[in-house]
């Protein structure tokens, strides 16, 4: 294996600082773009239904969850470029629902923070015989020597610019389906996707669980949000420079895991008591007063399910189909 050194010449003391920069960048960069431009109320927005007019609110839950499978399926398969395609088309959906301006805007630093989290998460320990297999080369241009003693973190002796490339392009594999789920749940309520499911013959057991979740989910940031916001009022970080005000809302929610576990755990008595008092699960088969329909949005939609599987299929037989390791080139 041959290396590219093209890391400049520095004093130690500057390499050492630049790199403990770069570690911390890694590794708190992603967690404060969320606390401080994302923040609690922000995941609340973006997990939380509301009712609107836009095409995707006319979609069966049915085929929206298809759909979130399909992308899954879909990104897993091929190469990342089609992932990024993907990923830029749900987040352009993002404009035709409620509030759209908000929701793209917390989306957008949500995206941000993945890519940086998942990017340096894997170029920081992909090792280098990854690398040769991912990039067919044999030669690794180094942009960055680590000290040794990172190696006890797992780290690779080197930064490669193959390895920033390989991250950059794993995260494509996550973002296009947390982004389709993510439409999922602001444009669904549980009700509906339950009575879907339902008369597609789904188990039960799993239909409850899905349920459950969805509305757990918003229920979650919205207790969090009141716990850290009543830790602030109670004076914590009072007084402190602003630019330190997202690690004081990362210690308030620290502090409110529990309480909001607590609230949730009381929360789930009455989940069940609901869920008894609707006889659920009583008979094999429900009876719902509405009616499941199907739109010609929901055939256009599938439609275009078929077309993005053809597209794959099409990927695969010219030879861009990757699997682990990632191929790039």
């Amino acid at each position: 294996m041959n290396f590219v050194f093209q890391q400049p010449n520095l004093p130690p003391l500057v390499e050492l600082a630049i790199s403990w920069f770069i570690f911390l960048f890694g590794a708190t960069g992603p967690i404060v773009i969320i606390l401080a431009f994302v923040g609690i109320r922000g995941f609340l927005h973006i997990t939380r239904f509301e009712s609107g007019e836009g095409i995707l609110y006319k979609l069966s839950p049915l085929t929206k969850l298809i759909i979130v499978i399909s992308t899954t399926v879909a990104v897993s398969l091929t190469i990342w470029w089609f992932g990024a395609i993907l990923t830029l088309v749900f987040w352009s959906l993002f404009f035709t629902l409620n509030e759209a301006k908000r929701k793209v805007l917390y989306v957008s630093y949500l995206l941000l923070s993945s890519i940086l989290g998942v990017s340096t998460g894997f170029a920081f320990y992909t090792p280098y015989s990854v690398l040769q297999m991912a990039f067919n080369t044999n030669t690794l241009n180094v942009i960055w020597v680590w000290p040794s003693y990172f190696s006890f973190a797992g780290y690779e002796p080197y930064l490669t610019l193959q390895a920033l490339y390989y991250g950059f392009q794993i995260t494509f594999r996550f973002t296009a389906p947390m982004l389709a789920g993510l439409l999922l749940i602001l444009t669904t309520t549980p009700s509906d996707l339950m009575r879907y499911l339902a008369k597609v013959k789904f188990p039960l057991p799993f239909i409850f669980a899905l349920t459950v979740a969805m509305r757990t989910v918003p229920r979650i940031f919205d207790t969090l949000d009141t716990v850290v916001k009543l830790q602030l009022m109670r004076g914590l970080g009072y007084g402190k420079p602003s630019f330190l005000r997202p690690f004081y809302v990362l210690i308030a929610g620290l502090y409110g895991l529990v309480p909001t576990l607590i609230f949730l755990m009381k929360g789930a008595k009455y989940t069940a008591i609901a869920a008894d008092t609707r006889a659920f699960n009583s008979t094999p088969r429900r009876t719902y007063m509405k009616e499941v329909k199907y739109t010609k949005a929901d055939y256009v939609a599938w439609g275009l399910i078929v077309v993005l599987f053809v597209t794959v299929a099409l990927l695969l037989a010219f030879g861009y189909g990757r699997g682990i390791p990632y191929v790039g080139y």
